[in-house]
């Protein structure tokens, strides 16, 4: 019964909030790319500016965000995000509507969403940490990490029929909705919340104190090879998707739907990982597991180099897919828990912007990287070297115990 406890009132609303606008978030997948096809008429080379360039200047936006977000409570800091996030996506029905929809307002706003985006998941991360005793962070993290794999499976499906009846600028408003839900419970959390307390008297931002995040993971014996890892990992596998894409729908002869299935069904393994994670770290421990199901992860993505056309290729990339998304549901609720626990609460916003921004620079590079030696060695060649190296990565998790180092000596958990 690990996975099955009540975590109390206010985790429920946070979760909650969680949950709301991580559907509406789903629900506008690709919302933004269409409506630059259908409404703007956009040709490739502006989608893939959309694309690429939205996400990656709002995550260097975002790094400004960090000292400002940790010296703050973080539940107003959520709120203010998600009520951003509201106004941005919802002037795009508006301005559509009035007929002045363009596409430099998509790109706009892609950049503003994206960079309220990091520092909301920044405050979250050490608002859980303020509102959940240290012995539930990784029941709290699996149930996230469920939620993730939920909205995952049934949001395109959903937005897609939505896009279908009403329209793409339909999804945005709904996705600008989830964000004003969102902050209607994260305000309603109620309780105390302890207030940062100031590092000493300053009137502006020391530039040193953007870099206090990666200061602190490159300090850690434990994050940092735990850093490198998923960041490597994570932009290998981004890195395939489209190569995997191109190589399905064009040489192969999938339809659209048939691709589409072959990434939503195994969205199944997300919610099997994440349930099973308590129960597995409960019986052979934190360390083993991270270790297992870190290398298992790592072990998948060299078999879809041998994708083949017909039924076989289209249950080859399914049960692929299915595994590693299984191995991710496990590991990422054991890696959130341990970067928790090992970070200050005086860091913690910080910690987990530069870890986001990171993770979102290696897909970027690495996604543009296999772009190019594609186009050298063809899609199947490139998807197989990345499947390579994606089979090392294990040699850069930690090889100690996190649970047998106490990372935050002195420094008292949960900012309490």
């Amino acid at each position: 019964m690990v996975g099955g406890r009540s975590l109390g009132r206010r985790f429920g609303w946070l979760w909650t909030s969680y949950a709301v606008s991580t559907l509406g978030t789903w629900l506008a997948f690709d919302a933004f790319p269409l409506i630059a096809i259908l409404v703007l008429h956009a040709g490739a080379t502006r989608v893939s500016l959309l694309a690429a360039v939205g996400p990656a200047v709002g995550a260097v936006l975002a790094l400004s965000l960090g000292p400002w977000v940790e010296s703050r409570p973080k539940r107003p800091v959520m709120v203010a995000m998600d009520l951003v996030r509201f106004a941005a996506l919802a002037s795009v029905p508006v301005a559509f509507a009035l007929g002045g929809l363009t596409f430099a307002q998509l790109l706009v706003v892609s950049v503003v969403v994206g960079a309220a985006g990091i520092a909301f998941t920044a405050a979250g991360g050490a608002c859980l940490k303020e509102i959940v005793p240290p012995q539930d962070l990784l029941v709290a993290n699996g149930r996230f990490e469920s939620t993730t794999w939920t909205a995952t499976l049934l949001g395109p499906p959903l937005g897609g029929a939505a896009i279908a009846a009403f329209g793409p600028v339909a999804t945005v408003m709904a996705n600008a909705v989830s964000h004003l839900l969102s902050a209607a419970g994260i305000r309603v959390i109620g309780g105390p919340e302890p207030h940062p307390a100031p590092a000493g008297p300053r009137k502006r931002l020391r530039a040193g104190e953007v870099f206090e995040g990666w200061r602190h993971i490159l300090g850690d014996s434990v994050l940092r090879p735990l850093f490198l890892n998923t960041a490597l990992v994570s932009g290998l596998i981004m890195a395939t998707s489209p190569l995997l894409a191109v190589l399905m729908l064009g040489p192969l002869g999938f339809a659209p739907w048939q691709y589409g299935l072959a990434f939503a069904v195994p969205c199944v393994g997300g919610l099997i990982g994440s349930r099973l994670a308590p129960r597995l770290v409960e019986r052979f421990g934190r360390h083993r597991v991270m270790l297992t199901a870190g290398a298992l992860r790592a072990c998948w993505l060299p078999w879809l180099a041998f994708t083949g056309p017909g039924t076989s290729g289209l249950v080859l990339v399914m049960a692929v897919e299915f595994g590693l998304i299984t191995c991710m549901g496990v590991f990422n609720p054991v890696l959130a828990t341990c970067r928790l626990e090992r970070t200050p609460a005086d860091r913690a916003a910080r910690t987990l912007l530069a870890w986001s921004v990171s993770g979102k620079a290696a897909i970027a590079a690495l996604t543009a990287l296999w772009g190019l030696l594609a186009v050298l060695t063809g899609p199947r060649a490139a998807i197989a070297l990345a499947g390579v190296l994606a089979a090392a990565t294990p040699l850069l998790l930690p090889r100690t115990d996190p649970a047998e180092r106490p990372a935050l000596s002195g420094v008292p958990r949960g900012g309490r």
